[in-house]
């Protein structure tokens, strides 16, 4: 029976999050086990206040060879039952482990990351069911989201994530305003979420749009992020990384896709949907497409 786990996880903020299902599925199967877990800083939040982890080690990229000597040294004091790596093609082999789960050993499940993620533990998941992706949050992050709130918490709210981080992923702000127009008698406020480079077009949407506004962009961090997100009805918005906190956190969304891989990249969980623009153009989907699948989503809420 394993008692200490590695989990060697990913860097960008989406990609953990959908390593997240590959963690629950071993504290399933090893349920004593304490999961030590590497990861970057800018996303080693989401598994903070998970209450199975042990030592959250951080991958210094900054540091002499992108952090990889230190990293070593560091994991080398520990002796670990079981190491899974799905990062890297050797990280393991130099660690002290009595076994070791590589990407090259997987068998994936299916084209999406998560299905490739999990398939690197197929040996000890088999034919199980794939968790969703899981974000913790703190009852800070959930204080913290009630006074923002103030007199909208607990009402039917529309989360939009005008942003991206380029800018052939970015839906035209006109059509986040359509949807407002077309949706501002189904919501009391809409939440506008993303980072500092986003406030300016949130800045845009929050003048002009039809229903009150709580403009959050560069105002969050990543956990307070994850609580607003679990407050919203339904959260539309652009291929980044709130459709996966959307999805960590049991959120309807909605992911609008232009240039990317919604095949491998996508939101993954029962409530995520998306949507790819003909031609991989994201202009070519419509307000309507995403105004009826947030109707549909409504509907089936109140019955």
């Amino acid at each position: 029976m394993y008692k200490r786990i590695l989990l060697i996880s990913l860097s960008n903020i989406g990609d953990a999050i959908m390593t997240t299902p590959v963690l629950q599925a071993l504290h399933e199967k090893f349920p004593d086990a304490i999961i030590d877990i590497v990861a970057d800083r800018r996303s080693s939040d989401i598994f903070v206040n998970c209450p199975y982890r042990g030592e959250i080690v951080h991958k210094e990229k900054q540091s002499f060879l992108r952090g990889g000597p230190a990293l070593i040294r560091k994991l080398r004091t520990w002796k670990y039952d079981l190491v899974v790596d799905l990062r890297t093609d050797g990280l393991a082999w130099l660690l002290r482990a009595d076994k070791r789960l590589g990407r090259w050993q997987g068998k994936p499940y299916g084209p999406h990351a998560v299905e490739q993620h999990m398939g690197i533990i197929y040996k000890l998941h088999g034919n199980n069911k794939i968790p969703s992706c899981r974000v913790w949050i703190g009852e800070a992050d959930e204080e913290f989201t009630r006074e923002i709130l103030c007199k909208h918490y607990g009402k039917k709210l529309l989360g939009l994530g005008p942003g991206a981080n380029w800018p052939g992923k970015i839906w035209p702000y006109q059509n986040y305003l359509g949807l407002i127009d077309q949706l501002k008698d189904r919501f009391d406020a809409v939440v506008l979420m993303g980072d500092k480079k986003d406030h300016e077009l949130s800045g845009i949407i929050a003048s002009q749009s039809l229903l009150p506004c709580i403009d959050l962009c560069g105002k969050t961090s990543l956990l307070q992020a994850a609580a607003f997100l679990k407050q919203v009805s339904v959260f539309a918005g652009n291929d980044s990384g709130l459709g996966h906190l959307a999805s960590g956190v049991n959120t309807p969304s909605i992911t609008i896709f232009g240039i990317g891989q919604p095949e491998r990249y996508r939101p993954w969980g029962n409530k995520a949907r998306w949507l790819v623009g003909e031609g991989r153009i994201i202009e070519n989907v419509t307000v309507d497409d995403v105004a009826s699948y947030i109707m549909q989503h409504l509907q089936l809420s109140d019955n």
